[in-house]
């Protein structure tokens, strides 16, 4: 069974808003998108890189390096899914494409 292709670009605005518009909505979304990936990057590798040197940290008695490993990080991506969410709704309803 061959596999369908997909040559979608990328996708086309509502036929509510110019391309202007649209433009201008595709940056903020993109920029917001590429903020949390570099968040989800720097809590997700970077600190876990360094945490013997952080080590002699200590929060609420557990090392800071094995703190982020084992909840800090988790928390820093729940709340950044729930702040991109509200964020992107904000986005939305700026740009008149906000579901209802």
């Amino acid at each position: 069974m061959p596999m369908a292709q997909s040559s979608q670009a990328a996708p086309a605005p509502p036929a509510n808003i110019d391309s202007v518009t649209a433009a201008a909505y595709w940056k903020r979304t993109s920029a917001l998108m590429w903020f949390l990936l570099a968040v989800w990057f720097i809590f997700g590798f970077v600190v876990h890189m360094f945490a013997p040197a952080i080590n002699h940290i200590h929060v609420m008695g557990f090392p800071l390096g094995f703190y982020m490993a084992a909840q800090g990080s988790l928390i820093v991506f729940v709340v950044g899914l729930f702040w991109f969410a509200f964020r992107q709704n904000r986005i939305d309803e700026e740009f008149g494409v906000a579901e209802d």
